[in-house]
């Protein structure tokens, strides 16, 4: 897909990766982007400086999802790429309640189900158009100290695999995002503070901490290559392979990378929260 003279979606688009795709779609001559986030100021700013639409959103509620669809399709036409973005991270493993699981499951799964849910009839109706799913390399690996982020990130992987199987057929293309350590604001987005994968520093950050510039740029490259995974850290790729030739001798690896983190900071997660 080449973004010029199209219409795209965002959500999480008022800062870190969904702003940065934002101002690269605009720089690759997008023709209308609509920019969703809970902060309706932020995404109003960040779509203002585009000449887009900002539109406060909860994208767990997918009646106004839907809203913001119909409402985009009937003032710009047919939307081409809608990126579903919103995410947050926590610390935490077995002993978390319920609801932290729950919760982060709705915003990292159910709001990509809503998103393909309400724009996919437009777009199967059209024989075209584009899902980019953001997840992370927890998604396809691992994440130390988050077992709500490690769940539901594997699970929004698994979404965006069954949503390309399902309606390639129908010219439906589907990628989904999965960065490392990217610079982001996602820490000040989460309900307990910390830094994961995907958005933020800390036990991501071994290969580096990219910025949002940096992930746009990989995310324009796989859109034109119209691939699945879009791997900004080039080493996920190299993981993914070593974590299927050898499932155990992977475990092994990450069971010591871990203990290498704790003997510097006993608690477990505790190198993840902000001071």
């Amino acid at each position: 897909m080449e973004l010029k003279d199209k219409v795209v979606v965002v959500t999480g688009g008022a800062s870190g990766i969904g702003q940065g795709l934002v101002e690269r779609f605009h720089t690759e001559g997008a023709r209308h982007i609509v920019v969703a986030d809970l902060d309706e100021v932020g995404a109003t700013r960040v779509a203002e400086s585009v000449g887009g639409t900002g539109v406060g959103l909860d994208v767990t509620d997918e009646a106004a999802l839907a809203a913001m669809v119909e409402r985009t399709i009937e003032t710009h036409g047919p939307i081409d790429l809608f990126v579903s973005n919103a995410g947050y991270v926590t610390v935490g493993g077995v002993e978390i309640d319920n609801s932290e699981l729950t919760n982060m499951f709705d915003v990292h799964v159910m709001a990509h189900l809503y998103a393909a849910r309400v724009v996919l009839p437009s777009m199967i109706a059209r024989g075209e158009g584009y899902l980019l799913n953001t997840a992370s390399a927890a998604g396809l690996l691992t994440q130390i100290g988050s077992l709500s982020y490690a769940v539901t990130k594997h699970a929004a992987v698994a979404l965006a695999e069954w949503l390309a199987v399902t309606h390639g057929s129908q010219g439906i293309k589907v990628s989904v995002l999965c960065p490392q350590a990217v610079e982001s604001n996602i820490t000040q987005n989460s309900p307990s503070k910390g830094r994961l994968g995907g958005g933020g520093a800390g036990v991501a950050a071994a290969d580096g901490v990219l910025t949002a510039a940096q992930l746009a740029d990989t995310v324009i490259e796989t859109l034109a290559a119209e691939r699945f995974h879009v791997l900004p850290h080039d080493e996920v790729s190299i993981y993914v392979e070593r974590k299927a030739a050898d499932v155990d001798r992977w475990i092994k690896g990450m069971q010591r990378f871990q203990e290498r983190l704790y003997l510097d900071n006993p608690t477990p997660g505790e190198w993840l929260l902000e001071s």
